[in-house]
């Protein structure tokens, strides 16, 4: 009888690691898929503008640039490809950030956006535009972006001190984040009424969120700190996987929730503070990014973390190509596409979820 148990155990559990390898198979071979997916969204956006280049000039200034002329040049390498890229890296790190933070805060609603980095953006934005007040020793072509970066690092330093509080639970921080939005808001729209017209008009096209001001220093920058953050995030994914089991049954592994959490919204600080400054308030990503990447692959955040950040950008180098097509002639701000496709997206992977409830 013993053996036959015995038999039966060992069948079990070698059904069950069959199971996770195909488990596992499928996850990676969803990640290629995404990867695969990316790569032709970025050639896409690459190849998408008003100049009306054929497609094989285009692939041979991008491939070999020492052929073409240096008209084509300027606008295959000064123009498009730092847009591309610059909506990959934006894309990936407020998705990735978006991700970090529905983890550490138990909310699928936390974003940077939701949560007062993008309004503490736009409030140093406002004061580099209207008030001419920035920075100081911080060159007149980086005043906003540098602004905007102090005021995001601001904004999510003051979670992080919340978070330090006694008694300061994950609810706090969510309503503190709220509350940090209103605010904003209400200094932005204050700054607006005394704004002159030029002025007010900048500080709404900023507001918008543009890649049209993507250069190569900020897509170097950009690209520093997402390698900088990814294998903090990487190294932190086991312990983020078993937060989201709950904080007692995370304590009960070892993991020091508290520390985790800390750990979390500085590389999210780091990640939505470069990106907002440099682009402008773009909403949606760090949402929906992370709610795809979940369906796709589950809690497990080996594949989760990176599953979100390249949904985050193939999601923003879609939306990059359709700012392009929208109007023609015409670079949509890329706000207002990432607004009306994350909205029907956002409500799809709502009501899909309820069905699979």
């Amino acid at each position: 009888m013993s053996t036959v148990l015995a038999t039966s155990a060992l069948s079990e559990a070698a059904r069950a690691a069959d199971g996770y390898r195909r488990l596992v198979l499928r996850r990676r071979l969803l990640l290629l898929l995404l990867s695969l997916l990316l790569c032709a969204a970025l050639l896409g956006d690459v190849v998408t503008g008003p100049s009306n280049l054929p497609l094989g000039r285009l692939l041979e200034t991008l491939f070999s640039p020492t052929e073409a002329t240096p008209a084509l040049r300027v606008i295959v390498w000064d123009v498009r490809l730092p847009y591309a890229l610059m909506a990959v890296l934006v894309g990936a790190s407020l998705s990735l950030a978006g991700a970090e933070m529905q983890t550490v805060l138990n909310n699928p609603l936390a974003s940077p956006f939701t949560l007062g980095v993008s309004s503490a953006a736009s409030l140093g934005a406002a004061l580099a535009i209207i008030l001419g007040r920035g920075v100081p020793f911080i060159p007149q072509d980086w005043l906003i972006p540098a602004n905007a970066f102090v005021f995001a690092l601001g904004a999510m330093a003051l979670l992080h001190s919340m978070s330090r509080l006694r008694g300061a639970g994950v609810d706090t921080l969510v309503l503190f984040g709220i509350a940090l939005v209103f605010a904003m808001n209400a200094l932005v729209a204050l700054l607006q009424f005394v704004a002159t017209e030029q002025a007010l008009q900048q500080l709404v096209f900023w507001s918008m969120g543009s890649l049209s001001r993507s250069t190569w220093p900020k897509i170097a920058i950009l690209a520093a700190v997402l390698a900088v953050c990814i294998p903090f995030c990487a190294r932190a994914s086991w312990k983020l996987t078993a937060l989201r089991l709950g904080e007692d049954r995370a304590r009960s592994f070892g993991v020091d929730a508290t520390a985790l959490r800390r750990g979390s919204l500085l590389r999210v600080s780091l990640l939505a503070a470069v990106s907002v400054s440099f682009v402008g308030t773009i909403g949606f990503v760090g949402l929906v990014g992370p709610h795809a990447a979940r369906l796709l692959v589950g809690e497990d955040h080996r594949y989760f973390l990176p599953a979100a950040a390249l949904c985050g950008a193939v999601l923003l180098s879609v939306s990059s190509v359709m700012a392009k097509m929208i109007v023609p002639g015409l670079l949509v701000p890329i706000g207002i596409v990432t607004a009306l496709i994350g909205v029907p997206v956002f409500v799809a992977l709502i009501f899909g979820r309820a069905r699979q409830a």
